[in-house]
């Protein structure tokens, strides 16, 4: 199995995966029982969490049920819905399981939402992810009750690709048709003067090369399999050390499949889940990243940051994005101050 997590924060290694593999061994399989897992993603196989998360993930599930569980992987919705389907899928049994993106469907899961306000994340998926993760386990484990939730975890920072120039200050934004993620994304689109379009990734190479699209606000990693190199011109990140924006996830699983197993596969499910598989997904877009700007930057488009104090202004008003939505969730019910108090927390955590 390729070792796909580096050495620091994610100890997910060959080394690791044959301890965990001796000890199943050693505790003996309580029945014969063979089992094929049909999981499914919206992405090109050859993106970065597929190549660096969810492939090695499958392998080591393998490799430690000796072989008795099989995985089988199949992306761009090989097995039918839409991207924006896809919990309820898994919740149904139409698949074993599969990444899910919660914010895919605005307004069911407000809570998720907290992570993905801007400016809230560091420019590391690795540690976005393991806040993510603590944040999961304190609020939103009941939101996802109806499915066995594996990892959560965030991408790495969210750039802004666009055709023409790269953007220079705050008012470059005006009136740009920009494709946005989730709805914490457009909030902040609009209040920085683009026109938002919420938009799923499968469908952002086809709106900009119809000219539906100025550009959009994607990661790096994915840029090469949605040929951002041809379709746009220019990649623009925000200075210092804080996301733009982000994007939260689940790996997940049908919950009664998942309860039909015997112990000890649930066991190899189980040593392949929670914090250590959250930070590993995360570190897969880092990875991911670095090889996306390469391949920008080799093609000849322009690579620029927005200057520090350009970028001020822009936070002050992703700032106001912030307070705005802690207001609207609080009118629901839910505690929006304490929600980004403690996202900031276990940010601050994360990056001691």
């Amino acid at each position: 199995m390729r070792n796909t997590t580096g050495d620091a924060l994610v100890p997910i290694t060959l080394r690791s995966l044959t301890l965990a593999a001796a000890l199943a061994t050693s505790a003996g399989f309580a029945s014969a029982q063979e089992v094929t897992l049909r999981f499914q993603h919206f992405v090109s196989p050859k993106s970065a969490n597929p190549t660096y998360f969810i492939e090695p993930w499958a392998e080591a599930v393998e490799a430690q049920s000796n072989g008795r569980i099989k995985v089988e992987i199949y992306p761009l919705m090989a097995l039918g819905g839409k991207a924006q389907s896809q919990y309820d899928m898994i919740r149904d049994g139409v698949i074993d399981g599969g990444w899910v993106i919660p914010g895919y469907q605005p307004g069911r899961f407000p809570e998720a939402e907290a992570l993905e306000l801007p400016f809230m994340m560091p420019k590391s998926g690795e540690l976005s992810s393991i806040a993510a993760w603590n944040f999961t386990q304190k609020y939103l484990m009941d939101d996802f009750a109806d499915v066995h939730v594996f990892a959560a975890h965030m991408h790495g920072p969210g750039i802004v690709h666009k055709k023409g120039n790269a953007l220079e200050t705050l008012e470059d934004f005006d009136g740009l048709r920009l494709r946005g993620p989730s709805r914490p994304a457009t909030l902040l689109l609009k209040k920085l003067g683009a026109n938002p379009v919420g938009m799923p990734v499968p469908a952002f190479p086809e709106a900009l090369a119809k000219g539906v699209l100025d550009g959009g606000v994607i990661t790096w990693e994915m840029s090469p399999s949605l040929k951002l190199d041809e379709l746009t011109d220019s990649h623009t990140d925000v200075a210092g050390d804080r996301a733009l924006y982000n994007l939260y996830f689940i790996w997940a699983m049908n919950k009664e499949k998942y309860e039909s197993l015997p112990d000890d596969l649930k066991a190899v499910i189980d040593a392949n889940s929670g914090l250590r598989a959250s930070a590993w997904a995360g570190k897969a877009h880092d990875t991911g990243d670095k090889d996306g700007r390469a391949e920008m930057a080799a093609a000849g488009n322009e690579i620029a940051e927005i200057s520090p104090e350009e970028t001020a202004r822009i936070q002050a008003l992703g700032d106001e994005v912030v307070a705005e939505w802690m207001e609207e969730v609080s009118s629901r019910g839910l505690d929006g101050a304490g929600l980004v108090a403690d996202v900031r927390a276990m940010v601050d955590d994360a990056t001691k």
